[in-house]
């Protein structure tokens, strides 16, 4: 009398066990992977400059990343609901320029809070433009924001002004040069800026609106699926309106932040760095076809944008060659999105296959 033994089964605890914390390593949106990018980075420029690895190094990436980090707030929203936008540069320096123009052909210091507040309104009114465009006759994003950034910017320039502004209002000149912290090296002195202060705390807010309140799960139901949000009773018109007047608030403080880090008011400054913004938004994980991102993911594209850009220049690459690298760098996230997509789509093909065996 024979007897067969059949085979213990294979314990595959171990292995979830290994995938589950390599995922949670990971993040939701690869944020743990775009972190380990930005230290292998900085371990590398390291070694190619000795001062690369510094407190000043520190300070001058955080100012650099600033003003795009608020533009990229407005981005990620946008992305998430399944749209893209242009526009927002040419919205920023639309509203802080007009706010030095209206002080000064004015004559009156509009103080802090009132220069911010006339670059809400601006930014507000041009984002309730796209909004309407795109939500009354649902038109797509990108060629409205396309659009919508030429004209705009022929507004700015012929009926604004084009003139090179150097002096500031007293509240804004004056706000210039409020630093946060100090670090002197050497002879050498960095600063902080006290804007990063309000920079983490619009972070922080637009963070606590996606993750917790009913307007950001409609923004990630819009950009999952606009007709399945409608079913799912949110108003996707008001979503929509919603969406683009907030990223026209956001590219308002922005271009107030920008006019008062460089201490003038130029109107042909902004333009074009909407490659930029886009690629870091979409590098921190943000899927391009909506529906996906975070802002700790946004905030690490940021970052490692400017850390490339910072460490071309130490390296002596032209700039011409930095635009270039950020192309790169666009194209390759969304390529690994798409791969990504992909991967997940046979994987759950399988999977479905083997649960109807």
């Amino acid at each position: 009398m024979s007897t067969t033994v059949s085979p213990a089964p294979a314990r595959t605890d171990g292995g979830t066990g290994r995938r589950r914390w390599t995922a949670r390593l990971r993040g939701q949106n690869n944020e743990g992977v775009l972190a380990l990018t930005i230290v292998v980075l900085v371990v590398v420029m390291s070694f190619v400059n000795n001062d690369f690895f510094s407190v000043g190094t520190l300070f001058d990436v955080l100012r650099n990343s600033m003003v795009d980090m608020v533009f990229a707030l407005g981005v990620l929203i946008v992305i998430i609901s399944g749209g893209i936008d242009v526009s927002f540069p040419v919205i920023g320096i639309f509203a802080g320029y007009t706010t030095i123009v209206l002080a000064r052909d004015g004559h009156f210091d509009p103080g802090v809070a009132g220069a911010f507040l006339i670059a809400l309104v601006v930014g507000g009114l041009l984002g309730l433009v796209n909004g309407g465009l795109i939500a009354r006759f649902k038109l797509p994003t990108l060629i409205v924001t396309l659009g919508t950034q030429g004209i705009f910017r022929g507004v700015l320039l012929a009926y604004i002004g084009s003139k090179y502004i150097a002096t500031l209002p007293a509240s804004v000149a004056s706000l210039s040069t409020k630093d946060l912290v100090t670090h002197h090296d050497g002879g050498s002195i960095t600063r902080l800026h006290v804007f990063i202060v309000p920079v983490v705390l619009l972070c922080v807010a637009v963070h606590w609106m996606l993750q917790r309140t009913m307007f950001g799960r409609g923004v990630f139901a819009l950009g999952g699926d606009s007709e399945s949000a409608r079913r799912a009773g949110f108003p996707v018109v008001k979503l929509q309106l919603a969406i683009y007047v907030l990223v026209g608030l956001l590219a308002g403080v922005a271009g107030v932040m920008h006019v008062t880090l460089s201490r003038n008011a130029n109107p042909y400054e902004l333009a074009g760095t909407e490659l930029d913004i886009i690629a870091a938004v979409v590098l921190g994980g943000a899927s391009i076809l909506g529906g996906r991102g975070s802002v700790l993911g946004a905030a690490l594209g940021v970052v490692l944008i400017s850390l490339i850009k910072n460490s071309l220049i130490l390296m002596g690459v032209p700039g011409t060659w930095q635009r270039a690298a950020v192309g790169v760098l666009l194209v390759a996230g969304v390529s690994i999105q798409a791969l990504g997509a992909r991967k997940r789509s046979r994987r759950s093909s399988v999977e479905l296959a083997t649960a109807e065996v």
